[in-house]
């Protein structure tokens, strides 16, 4: 059985983050990827350190594999000319310039559909193409100006941002559901459309619980440390050994903490029974709980809280996430081999039982499939 998406040709304009995952995912779903890159290449093919065994930037490969890449320069004619040939061989087009850039070069949405009408052309953008148009669409900037720093980090700390580009990565799969939604609206119309995502509208969808108590109660979230909002005890305990993380979500839960720590009556105590009880004194609680936590180590309550249906988890590092997963039997890694070299990625998240993910090629060097963007993507590793 043939993958998801094969047949389908995404020709892809975007650089850096969001752009790339989208057309990744999508390459790993089956379809060809063209990456039209300038004679300098991705932004991202420079961010290093860190490097992997060849010498080549981990940022880049993170998010390039099973793409072809080709040199535009857009601002030659006969690059302008080449990339508009493929746009209008096209299923799918991505790009991520600021609003207006793709029009200067003849790639606009209005210039390709009217010969190309059964194309999906989707346009990433940091806020929209009307008044936010001319804001630049970075994530930091986003983080910031969207609301997540100001409910991330400690109370009595500065705001912080999210330790990887999360919006950026919101946003590539909220691209990918929009070009998959047009896509199958053009297997019933024969008709393509343009996709719309935004780095701001996408983080305010992600913020979900936070944004709806700010829009229905009109008082903005605060930063809480990693403890939550509604949920208690649901954030960081310290043991002997350092932190870990309790996540009790219910009162059945939280009766069957109490009971596993020699602390049974917290469960009748008033202050206690009920999570709306615990939230409001959740200073009390915690208090009481660290008193007994750190009397053993990690490890112990880990295994001691899992063992009795408690859901909690050491903090690992990434390395130590990667082989947790590992461990559980979940395919987080995996080696693509291609072109004479071999690149380690994270795998992709979806399982498919009949047209599983596909990993073809590694990330490629810049324009590396100069000349063969024609041919069919099995002939060009």
């Amino acid at each position: 059985m043939s993958a998801p998406l094969a047949g389908i040709r995404v020709v892809d304009f975007s650089r850096v983050l969001a752009g790339p995952y989208a057309s990744m995912m999508l390459a790993d779903l089956g379809a060809d990827v063209i990456k039209i890159e300038s004679p300098s290449g991705d932004d991202t093919r420079s961010w290093t350190p860190p490097v992997d065994d060849s010498g080549r930037g981990t940022y880049f490969s993170s998010v390039n594999r099973n793409k072809r890449s080709i040199i535009c320069d857009l601002r030659d004619p006969e690059g302008a000319a080449e990339a508009r040939q493929l746009a209008l061989s096209a299923d799918v087009l991505i790009e991520n310039f600021r609003p207006g850039t793709m029009t200067q070069f003849g790639l606009g949405w209005d210039d390709l559909e009217a010969e190309n009408p059964s194309l999906v052309y989707c346009s990433v953008t940091g806020f929209g193409s009307g008044e936010g148009a001319h804001l630049p669409g970075y994530d930091l900037l986003v983080q910031a100006v969207g609301g997540v720093m100001s409910v991330t980090g400690a109370a009595d700390a500065e705001p912080t941002k999210v330790g990887v580009a999360l919006v950026d990565v919101i946003t590539g799969q909220n691209a990918v559901v929009g070009i998959q939604a047009a896509l199958r609206v053009r297997d019933r119309t024969g008709v393509g459309q343009r996709v719309e995502v935004n780095l701001l509208s996408s983080l305010l969808s992600a913020l979900v619980n936070q944004a709806s108590a700010a829009l229905n109660t009109g008082v903005s979230p605060q930063r809480m440390g990693n403890a939550h909002p509604s949920i208690a005890p649901y954030e960081t305990f310290t043991a002997q050994d350092g932190p870990f993380v309790i996540a009790v979500g219910n009162d059945g839960q939280f009766r069957r903490l109490v009971g596993l720590l020699g602390l049974a009556e917290l469960a009748g105590d008033p202050r206690f029974a009920r999570n709306e009880n615990r939230v409001t004194n959740r200073g009390e609680l915690r208090t009481i709980l660290e008193s007994r936590l750190s009397a053993e180590s990690v490890q112990h309550w880990v295994h001691t809280m899992t063992a009795g249906g408690i859901p909690a988890g050491p903090v690992n590092d990434v390395g130590q996430a990667i082989a947790f997963a590992e461990s559980l039997g979940l395919p987080a890694v995996t080696e693509i081999t291609s072109s004479g070299r071999t690149s380690k990625q994270i795998s992709n998240p979806i399982t498919l039982s009949r047209t599983p993910t596909q990993y073809r090629l590694v990330p490629p060097d810049l324009g590396q499939h100069q000349g063969a963007a024609w041919l069919p993507a099995e002939g060009t590793s």
